[in-house]
């Protein structure tokens, strides 16, 4: 056996066993080399292996750290069935991880804290952002990566700022995002809605959309739609790419949740882009918790200085301590991890989701896509606010889709379900609940 293995196997029984319990900080190479009686290369190469099985991380300039995979105690279970809420599970977060990461953030940045940080974000976030935005397909250089407060931020941003087409309209989904919808209504931004269903959109409604309104962009959510769960086909993004090329549109690509993507051809719509149309967006809400706020927008060249412009007005600085701690748990290697696991937990979910809908809602009309919300698509004579209630005395809470709808635009009888928060034995029995309401009341909704 070589050097470098029989001290990677030592230090990994001494972790496993707890002799050297998580959040220790290992002795430094040098006193390991003198300990060992060994080459500093044979303790590198240990180290690497070590941190390859994510059972340790290193810090720049701190040293090595057994990595602490504590989450947080579960909450009281109760007795609701909450298919409502989208905000992930936060008993399941490493927390004990993060918060390493934060005390170091706030050890090596001290000087940064009473400064305005630059324009674009930490620099050494923005090249860490870069190595994982390439796991998502999306390929670009720094000096077009900026980091915002969230990708509200960046979204308020890019509706407020002037676009070289010299349009003012924003063309969206319908249904979409909600805070976006407040947002533009809010600010009274002229704003033009195109239908989206399980097929998809209409290209040739697009087109024409494109052709006589006044779009400066289009914003839509190619992967896993919120609130579908569906996910636009390579020939559709090709024809929106095609579309915008011609009619001078931009795209803003909103992947939110590209982390649980399964199926590795399933590229987003800045892979195919050629044309530097496409404006790409990503958070972490999803992924590790929305009080990060911290959010990775990728610019074409042609629109950097003015996005940087609006930016130092709107968003002076995102957070340096979110973003350094950020920036040390991308380099650990800890993200990727939780990655990995976080993603498993919520396909479980969806696929168990999927089963329970296929099982006692077979008449239903329901996207396939192993994402943690989907929809129904109920019958013209059911009044879903009233299934809505029903259920609620029943103690299964669901939302209405009203507020994923621009006001006025026409609103299908949709029933959202979403199971990022909700424990995985009631995925079942709160399917089986929404069955036996529509069978049972089914009358009452005439």
């Amino acid at each position: 056996m070589l050097k470098y293995e029989s001290i990677f196997n030592e230090l990994l029984r001494q972790i496993q066993s707890g002799e050297i319990p998580a959040g220790t900080k290992l002795p430094s190479i040098r006193k390991l080399k003198q300990y060992y009686s060994c080459s500093i290369s044979s303790i590198q190469t240990a180290l690497k292996m070590l941190e390859e099985q994510h059972l340790i991380y290193s810090i720049p300039k701190s040293g090595y750290y057994v990595i602490d995979h504590q989450t947080a105690h579960k909450p009281v279970k109760d007795e609701f069935i909450d298919f409502a809420t989208a905000s992930p599970t936060w008993h399941n977060f490493p927390y004990k991880d993060f918060q390493h990461c934060i005390n170091k953030a706030i050890d090596t940045y001290q000087e940064d804290l009473f400064q305005y940080g630059t324009p674009n974000g930490l620099p050494s976030l923005i090249i860490e952002a870069r190595k994982l935005l390439e796991t998502y397909q999306v390929f670009a250089n720094t000096s077009n990566i900026y980091i915002t407060s969230g990708v509200q931020r960046a979204l308020s941003i890019l509706s407020m700022m002037p676009f070289p087409n010299n349009r003012t309209d924003i063309l969206v989904e319908q249904p979409s995002y909600h805070l976006y919808l407040e947002y533009l209504q809010t600010n009274q931004i002229k704003t033009v809605g195109i239908r989206r269903t399980v097929e998809g959109i209409d290209l040739e409604e697009l087109e024409g959309i494109f052709r006589e309104g006044n779009i400066k962009f289009f914003y839509c959510m190619p992967r896993f739609h919120n609130p579908l769960g569906t996910s636009f086909n390579k020939k559709e993004k090709e024809g929106i790419l095609k579309l915008a090329t011609k009619y001078d549109v931009y795209i803003v690509e909103d992947d939110y949740i590209a982390d649980f993507e399964q199926d590795a051809k399933n590229d987003p719509l800045f892979s195919l882009d050629v044309s530097d149309r496409v404006i790409y967006l990503k958070s972490f809400s999803k992924i590790m918790f929305p009080g990060l706020r911290i959010g990775f927008i990728v610019l074409p060249t042609i629109l950097k200085n003015t996005f940087q412009k609006y930016k130092r007005i709107n968003d002076i600085d995102s957070s340096v301590i979110s973003q350094a701690a950020l920036e040390l748990y991308l380099k650990s290697g800890m993200f990727m991890a939780y990655q990995d696991q976080v993603s498993k937990a919520y396909t479980d979910r969806a696929e168990i989701l999927q089963k329970s809908l296929k099982k006692y809602l077979p008449m239903y009309k329901i996207p396939y896509e192993m994402v943690m919300h989907t929809h129904i698509t109920m019958e013209k004579k059911i009044d879903i606010n009233s299934l809505i209630h029903h259920l609620k005395e029943r103690n299964v809470l669901l939302d209405s889709i009203n507020q994923n709808y621009l006001n006025g635009f026409y609103r299908e009888r949709i029933l959202k379900i979403n199971v990022s928060n909700i424990e995985e034995h009631k995925i079942v029995e709160g399917i089986k609940e929404i069955a036996n309401e529509l069978n049972k009341n089914e009358h009452i909704y005439f």
